[in-house]
């Protein structure tokens, strides 16, 4: 592989107008593709074969407005009145006139009809439902409900408006993202000591982000896609994107402060940090295209819409970096005796000035048990509160404090109830279809009869049941056989007895099966997020199992040891366990809530897991490729297994700090979002970044390899055998690169030997 990517990047280096041209090509055409032909972003939640999602697929059919989109108007009479009062009830029923004539409307229904006046008589809910489902609804349509809302906060009412229509939030590219875009090109700039490398390293990492955004966007009028999916695929492809770029263009500009001819340095830097690049870009690309196997379809197209923009910045790397380190030829070499120039020489140890990762790990292995040990005991630590993680699909509740829909939401749960914001409905349905489509339309039907009475039935056993605050009464649909019977629990729909009301109404569909001869089924918005969530818990440790596995085979291939692949598993186990503790306390338990702007406590998002787990995969093997390369090149030369770890960490703790730094700053920058599904993930893509990189990768790995010594690089024979080499470091370019010049020279045996920074 290493030796195709140098030719690779001779090629490009050579053709580069050609190569930028062609970048620039697709990318125009695929800005045109979304402005002519760009669809909808779907953020609908369903799980294909589960009770909820067929049954609520039937009611498409026979009850459209049960599965349609929702909204709600919520009134609150002035201190001391009552919202039954005549005046009030007047401009209520305004309302309810104008809301039937909004745009895509296809029923209102009136609180005293509905009952939903509260038990004080201050409060009342108009319901509004819409033919079509949430990604159809236009804005125009929200819009007009909204200021018919407004409107009645002129007659002295307080308004507020919920419901399913706010659940779209779309992509989000704003202050934050430019801010931490911003932070990035500050540590390159420091990173490089030059605003001209640090340029360079942030076009090719930009272009690949924007080609691989504009790919995605381009998909949505045939495949359906999530906001969440695009603004993740944009975080990550912003992140590794200016990462790789980094890597390459790091050993190129160290390999010109050797004086080393550009055309060759690039095509070496690219044959052997490229290749670093390409194997953790792989990784990731695997870890994040195996989330379609657990079935979800809103997950499997995050996975790989991600993996896709993560391949086209790997792309963008082994390509348009040699073609823009073309035009800038010379001019990316430090300046002889520029600080930066210092730094490499520094690096190359030719100076006998320590660097700071020399002195860094030197310090970290003076004692290197009682670093494994205090470092392991501090994750262990964070890890603890990961043992009460509890997983749900976010609503209305997790809204901003100031928004609309979370006024609504809050105001439902105190004057009605918190199981009004999420009620199950129980889909009855009866065998007999012996009725003809003529008895069905009068009112002689045998068939609805004896659906009418199985639903009663149904519906008194179910207000038996423990955690129900009340059933309403059956509601028949436009097939004879059904009837759907509305239930609202005693408690919120991300609670835990909420999902054990679900499992109790499903325990006892046999029997009444058996006594109704009804089968029902528990659907709904609610009973789909619950069953989302279990199934994204129940694949969790398989896909843990999956990685982990994964990551012990590619390590072992790479640095053909037993030591340092498992060491490198259990680092990270202890970054995501840490991540995900850090994740509970702030979200769940609500520690530092307000500090950090979280506007709500509860579980946490039900694919936030395996996401994380997916994304530090790959970023642990890149750090870990990257680190530990070097301090297996400094072993195989000098056979000092203690020193080999502090000449390897000089070349590149600076380069992958720098990287960490990055990434840190790119996904903290999606923090500050008002989204409750990408504000939580930000956060612990971030913190999991800043552990595994500086306490594991940086700290806890040199001190393991320091106590195991020798052992830490052997492998039994008959593996070593067994086992491919992908030679991630390059070595094979020393016998396939002829050295043709003297410039070519120095420069091929020093990315086989020197900078180890991959």
């Amino acid at each position: 592989m290493a030796v195709l990517l140098h030719r690779l990047g001779h090629s490009a280096y050579r053709h580069r107008k050609l190569v930028l041209g062609i970048w620039l090509f697709v990318l125009a055409a695929l800005i045109t593709c979304v402005g002519v032909f760009g669809g909808k972003l779907d953020d609908r939640f369903s799980v294909p074969g589960t009770e909820s999602q067929r049954a609520l697929d039937s009611l498409s059919k026979t009850l459209p407005e049960a599965s349609g989109a929702s909204a709600q108007i919520v009134f609150t009479a002035p201190e001391g009145h009552r919202i039954t009062e005549t005046p009030y009830t007047a401009v209520i029923a305004r309302t309810v006139a104008k809301s039937r004539q909004a745009p895509q409307v296809s029923g209102v229904v009136d609180p005293r009809t509905a009952g939903a006046v509260s038990a004080d008589g201050t409060t009342a809910i108009v319901q509004i439902q819409y033919r079509v489902q949430t990604v159809d609804v236009r804005t125009s349509s929200v819009d007009a409900i909204k200021n018919t809302a407004h409107a009645a906060e002129r007659d002295g009412l307080r308004t507020s408006v919920g419901g399913s229509v706010f659940n779209s939030k779309g992509v989000h590219i704003g202050p934050s993202e430019i801010i931490g875009v911003a932070v990035a090109l500050l540590v390159l700039v420091v990173t490089f000591g030059s605003l001209l490398a640090a340029g360079m390293a942030l076009l090719p990492a930009l272009i690949g982000v924007a080609a691989g955004l504009t790919g995605l966007l381009a998909l949505a009028p045939a495949v359906s896609i999530s906001s969440t999916a695009v603004t993740l695929a944009l975080m990550l492809g912003l992140a590794v994107g200016i990462d790789y770029v980094l890597f390459i263009l790091s050993r190129h500009r160290q390999q010109l402060a050797r004086g080393a001819d550009p055309k060759e340095s690039v095509a070496l830097a690219v044959g052997t940090a490229g290749s670093a690049v390409v194997f953790a870009g792989t990784t990731v690309i695997i870890a994040l295209a195996a989330l379609s196997v657990i079935g979800i379809p809103f997950l499997t197209t995050m996975g790989l819409g991600a993996a896709g923009a993560v391949l086209v910045a790997v792309l963008a790397a082994i390509t348009l970096v040699p073609a823009v380190a073309g035009f800038a030829g010379t001019r990316l070499a430090p300046k002889p005796g520029s600080r930066a120039a210092r730094r490499a020489a520094d690096a190359e140890g030719t100076t006998g000035r320590a660097t700071l990762g020399t002195r860094w790990t030197k310090w970290v292995i003076a004692k290197p048990l009682l670093t494994v040990l205090a470092v392991a005991g501090v994750l262990i630590t964070l890890m603890l509160p990961a043992a009460d993680l509890r997983l749900a699909l976010p609503d209305n509740g997790s809204a901003p404090h100031a928004s609309t829909q979370r006024t609504a939401y809050d105001t439902i749960s105190a004057k009605f109830g918190p199981g009004f914001n999420g009620p199950l409905l129980v889909l009855a349905e009866t065998n007999d279809r012996t009725a003809s489509t003529s008895s069905r339309s009068g009112t002689n039907d045998p068939a609805r009869a004896a659906s009418s009475k199985a639903g009663a039935q149904v519906a008194a056993k179910l207000r038996t049941l423990k955690d129900v605050k009340a059933v309403l009464p059956p509601e028949p649909t436009a097939d004879p056989t059904q009837s759907v019977i509305t239930v609202l629990p005693d408690s919120g729909p991300d609670t835990v007895r909420t999902d054990k009301l679900v499992r109790a109404i499903r325990a006892v569909a046999p029997e009444l099966s058996a006594t109704t001869g009804a089968s029902i089924a528990v659907t709904g918005t609610t009973a789909v997020n619950i069953d989302v969530s279990n199934r994204l818990s129940d694949s969790l440790l398989p896909f843990v199992a999956i990685v982990v596995g994964l990551s012990l085979l590619l390590l072992m291939m790479v640095f053909r040891s037993l030591v340092i692949p498992v060491k490198a598993a259990v680092g990270f186990l202890l970054s995501v366990g840490a991540s995900l503790g850090l994740v509970v306390a702030v979200f769940q338990w609500g520690w530092l809530a307000d500090v950090l702007d979280v506007p709500h406590s509860g579980p946490v998002v039900s694919f936030l897991p395996i996401i994380l787990i997916g994304v530090l995969f790959g970023l642990a093997m890149d750090y870990e490729v990257f680190l530990v390369s070097g301090m297996r090149e400094e072993w195989t030369h000098t056979g000092r297994a203690r020193q080999s770890v502090v000449d390897g960490a000089r070349h590149s703790v600076r380069v992958v700090t720098a990287a960490a730094l990055i990434m840190f700053t790119v996904f903290a920058g999606f923090f500050p979002l008002d989204d409750s599904l990408i504000k939580p993930i930000a956060f612990a893509l971030a913190v999991g970044v800043a552990i595994d990189a500086f306490a594991v990768r940086m700290t806890l790995v040199p001190a393991v390899l320091a106590l195991a010594g020798r052992g830490a690089w052997w492998l039994p024979a008959w593996l070593d055998r067994l086992l491919p080499d992908l030679d991630v470091e390059g070595s094979s370019l020393q016998k396939a690169v002829p050295a043709d010049s003297a410039e070519a020279e120095p420069a091929v045996a020093a990315g086989a030997g020197g900078n180890s920074g991959k």
